[in-house]
């Protein structure tokens, strides 16, 4: 039996074509593509080319040429179905079980699917050939829409009275033409009505470009009704899953690594006629996890940008709190605000690509900075005030999956926290003046810790607590004696501390002469010394915090060892790289 198309392509939206192949063949990037020595053939020059554009693969010294599919039958030798149960297990999805209803669903898939592309072909070919549809040709000019824009993007018209259901209704079930929620019953006449009828009609695809859904906008200020209304919840379409654009969008993602997200049709329309192509809409729900998951598959940073008015802010802050948790050490995800009563469409008409794009680069904000933005502007300036604020931030990183990015980002909002009271630590304040920083030495921290990598914060931590708690680290070693560094320089700075412990000639850090700039860098950067000004006092605290920064090295090493044997394993299939690997598993997920 046939897989449904559906979750064939959920695997290909999951994986490109470059990261299947990677696990096989040594990859660099050329370009749009990526280039390596043939999987197929002995060689010394590579002829083997990699687009993920257009999702396939291409051998010029054997003419091999497919899909993720074929490369793994390929180089695996394995049957189609055992494929897609590799590929499937790679992309995080369920194995798909075969039931007697899978050859019914595939049958309404097809119907589905050509009603659908029946329904978007006449309204679209009607708006731009019938006499009769001057009124939506007439606001579409005034949105300074050309036919250009009307054709890429398929959009079309449905007038005040359509009959379209009529023309359908001799070749579907009237059960089949009601399930895909273009039509819904008149009780009162008995007769079925097109949904969208009296609006503009924008065709929402699925990753293929297979019109799935419908999202359509009224021409006239009609109080009475909603400017916006989209296709109900389907067999086949879910609002959460889907988002506009996302088929053209995808493709731009070997040259560009980076998305904007916004609330409406023709904001989309709009952009991609200014050239902005990358660009995605979510359809009239708060933003969740599988699209953030989705285009986080495609893209780096995605940038969420929301009309610049109240309920603007408001979708753009639930968007944030919900989309945080998602948050991984390689990905961002970023606000742009316009100025108020701008929406992306309005903005980049009147201001162009390049105003756009500079405004973007000059004004967007990361999340977690958005986030602490906001509830700072709601705090007063009193302990309850204050108290409330901080166990909000705390909430919100705690919802956070990735175990480092939760961290990092705690770390981030104490100390902007900290910085909002300056002499909440007295002792402290006896020892060291806060100073404030100038907006260029602000910039140059900013700049310099971001040439840091995430392994050497945490070993500047560590190190940190080794320096600053001597007397308790050297009655607790064994604590610290297993753990792993990675960079050359703090690994001998901490094997030197550890010797010097064993042997008790170590009392003052400055007894190791080491390099002033290296220890001003290690206190500058880091980030642990935000939550160890409040606790230096308690033993008890101090050993968690190192034994904490301890696992997390320890997970790093894991991360790092998994990887090498995933790689090892993708090429030799060796049941004890399969078993070696299975065991660093458990030990991460102990961790």
């Amino acid at each position: 039996m046939k897989y449904p198309k559906e979750y064939l392509d959920e695997i290909k939206t999951r994986l490109k074509v470059s990261t299947v192949v990677s696990k096989s063949v040594v990859l660099k990037k050329r370009g749009k593509e990526f280039v390596g020595l043939s999987p197929f053939k002995n060689e010394k020059t590579p002829s083997f080319t990699v687009n993920d554009e257009k999702e396939f693969y291409h051998c010029f010294a054997t003419s091999e040429h497919g899909n993720i599919f074929d490369f793994v039958m390929k180089i695996q030798n394995l049957k189609f179905g055992e494929a897609v149960k590799h590929l499937a297990q790679l992309a995080g999805m369920q194995p798909y079980i075969f039931s007697k209803q899978d050859e019914e669903r595939e049958k309404k898939w097809k119907e589905y699917q050509s009603i659908y592309s029946q329904y978007v072909d006449f309204y679209h070919n009607e708006l731009l050939k019938n006499e009769s549809y001057s009124i939506a040709r007439d606001y579409l000019k005034n949105r300074s829409l050309t036919k250009e824009e009307v054709k890429k993007f398929k959009i079309g018209y449905i007038q005040k009275n359509p009959n379209f259901y009529e023309k359908l209704k001799d070749h579907y079930s009237e059960k089949t033409l009601a399930e895909t929620g273009l039509f819904y019953l008149d009780e009162k006449k008995k007769i079925y009505v097109e949904r969208f009828r009296g609006r503009l009609i924008f065709p929402i695809n699925n990753i293929s470009g297979q019109p799935i859904a419908l999202g359509g906008r009224i021409i006239e200020n009609l109080d009475y009704l909603a400017k916006y209304i989209n296709s109900p919840e389907t067999n086949f379409f879910k609002k959460g899953s889907n988002l506009y654009n996302l088929d053209v969008a995808r493709k731009l993602s070997n040259k560009i690594d980076h998305i904007y997200l916004v609330e409406g049709y023709m904001d989309v329309v709009g952009l991609s006629k200014n050239g902005v192509d990358n660009v995605v809409a979510n359809l009239g729900t708060s933003l969740t996890d599988k699209q953030i998951l989705t285009l986080n598959q495609f893209f780096e940073d995605i940038i969420i940008c929301f009309d610049g008015d109240e309920s603007g802010y408001k979708a753009a802050l639930r968007a944030a709190e919900n989309s945080i948790k998602e948050l991984k050490p390689e990905k961002q995800i970023s606000f742009l605000f316009l100025p108020d009563k701008e929406d992306p469409d309005s903005y980049v008409n009147k201001n162009g690509k390049v105003n756009f794009v500079n405004f973007t680069k000059q004004s967007k904000l990361s999340i977690h900075q958005f986030i602490f933005s906001h509830y700072k502007k709601q705090t007063e300036n009193n302990p309850s005030s204050l108290a409330i604020f901080e166990k909000k931030l705390r909430s919100i990183s705690n919802t956070i999956k990735d175990d480092f990015i939760k961290k990092y980002v705690l770390e981030y909002f104490l100390e902007k926290i900290a910085e909002l009271t300056p002499h909440s630590n007295e002792k402290q304040k006896r020892f060291y003046v806060k100073s404030i920083k100038s907006l260029a030495s602000t910039k140059k921290h900013y700049n310099e810790s971001q040439s840091l990598t995430g392994v050497e914060l945490k070993e500047f931590s560590l190190l940190y607590l080794i320096m600053n708690n001597l007397k308790l680290i050297q009655t607790n070693i064994h604590l610290i004696e297993n753990i792993k560094l990675f960079t050359e320089v703090n690994k001998q700075i901490f094997e030197l501390i550890i010797e010097k412990l064993k042997s008790s000639k170590l009392t003052n850090i400055k007894d190791l002469n080491l390099d002033k700039q290296l220890l001003d860098k290690i206190n500058k950067f880091a980030p642990i010394k935000h939550i160890l000004k409040n606790k230096s006092d308690d033993d008890h605290e101090v050993i968690e915090l190192l034994e904490d920064t301890a696992r997390d090295l320890m997970n790093y090493d894991l991360e790092f060892r998994i990887q090498e044997l995933e790689s090892k394993f993708s090429k030799d299939l060796s049941e004890a790289t399969f078993n070696e690997l299975k065991e660093l598993k458990k030990k991460q997920n102990i961790n």
